[in-house]
């Protein structure tokens, strides 16, 4: 890989890697499995995509992150089955949100007006299915279109509308009461 090319990499890394921590934690609730997860993803698309446009390492990137956050939770899931996990005392999802948070970028909670809405949303967000966690996330949070967070989950934009619809009733029936505030 020549220089520029590493350096354009470098600095996409760099602007990604705040977002993606935030929103791994939001989905493992968990701050070490979320930074284990952003780092191998970051070391794959560098690994094996480094070559490719830099237009598409967004998308690249972000599949490969919703791929690695998947894999976690299909591990927890045969952890629980066969009673290898063990509950520790972790961080609320809140806590860790803000502890990952960049000073020097303003992050999604300093842009609610309702500080009790944050909580509300990350609670609502834990009660809906993981795909529809990751596609309402992508779709609200990255601002990726139909067409990029299908790219991104390996699924239909079909699916994607599905999904996303799903979770803006979902959260929408569990939050109506801070849309009177809005």
């Amino acid at each position: 890989m020549d220089t520029a090319t590493q350096r354009k990499l470098d600095d996409f890394l760099r602007q990604q890697q705040g977002k993606a921590y935030k929103m791994t934690i939001a989905l493992t609730q968990n701050r070490d499995d979320a930074l284990e997860i952003v780092q191998e993803a970051m070391l794959q698309l560098v690994q094996k995509y480094a070559a490719k446009p830099a237009p598409e390492w967004p998308l690249l990137f972000y599949r490969i992150l919703q791929n690695r956050i998947r894999d976690f939770h299909r591990r927890q899931k045969f952890r629980q089955l066969f009673g290898l996990f063990k509950s520790a005392d972790e961080d609320s999802a809140q806590d860790a949100i803000e502890r990952a948070s960049d000073p020097h970028q303003p992050s999604p909670e300093q842009h609610l007006q309702n500080a009790g809405f944050h909580q509300d949303i990350l609670q609502a967000l834990k009660t809906l299915p993981l795909r529809q966690q990751q596609t309402f996330l992508l779709r609200a949070w990255q601002q990726f279109s139909t067409q990029e967070t299908a790219y991104a989950l390996g699924i239909s934009p079909g699916s994607v509308k599905t999904h996303y619809s799903r979770a803006l009733a979902s959260l929408r029936t569990q939050l109506g009461e801070h849309d009177e505030n809005a």
